[in-house]
């Protein structure tokens, strides 16, 4: 439809704006406005990210397992009144507990082996055994140099410098030997040694 102006000429239809082409479109497409359009999603990726890493920071990675099951195995079947550390003080985690006794003949030697976290993150490790020969016990103590001996809870305690350069307490009583390593000092691995006493019978 068309309108007459005032000089009675007739005015031209209005045309719709021309669809936008493909090249247009493209452009407006840009890397600039994806990059705004991307950008909220990424700072929430960000946030998400950081804060999973703050709740990990905060978690102590130590994992404490109860030795309490591999104590009484140990118990049952060894031939020998078994002693394990007790009443440790807060900070000595026990992390690792294993024995040979569900594996071995009545009356065969009986090994058992607790690791501790130490309160200074360290490693400290006891183990106890009738058996001379026992591969845990061996590869501690050969090559070991004699250092001294050491008086731990009414005890003597014989002092070797294992092959790793890392402080061995032990005990011999009769065919039982009793040791405690591993890579926490002094102080840390004597606390462990003078907290050995025999396993006290379920009430």
């Amino acid at each position: 439809m068309t309108t007459s102006g005032p000089s009675g000429q007739q005015a031209p239809e209005e045309q719709p704006p021309p669809a936008p082409t493909a090249v247009e479109r493209a452009n407006r497409m840009s890397a600039a406005n994806m990059i705004r359009s991307l950008l909220p999603l990424v700072v929430i990726c960000l946030l998400v990210v950081g804060w999973g890493a703050f709740r990990q920071g905060g978690t102590d990675p130590v994992r404490p397992i109860d030795p309490t099951s591999s104590v009484r195995l140990a118990t049952e079947r060894a031939s020998y009144p078994v002693e394990v550390p007790a009443g440790l003080p807060d900070g000595y985690r026990p992390t690792s507990a294993r024995t040979d006794a569900p594996d071995v003949a009545e009356g065969a030697p009986v090994t058992l082996e607790i690791g501790y976290v130490t309160p200074s993150d360290e490693y400290a490790r006891f183990l106890v055994t009738d058996d001379a020969d026992a591969e845990r016990l061996t590869a501690v103590l050969d090559g070991a140099q004699d250092d001294g001996s050491v008086d731990l809870g009414g005890r003597t305690w014989t002092r070797l410098t294992s092959e790793r350069g890392e402080t061995v307490l032990t005990r011999e009583d009769g065919d039982v030997t009793t040791l405690v390593t591993g890579s926490a000092d002094d102080a840390e691995l004597q606390t462990v040694a003078a907290a050995v006493a025999p396993v006290s019978e379920p009430s």
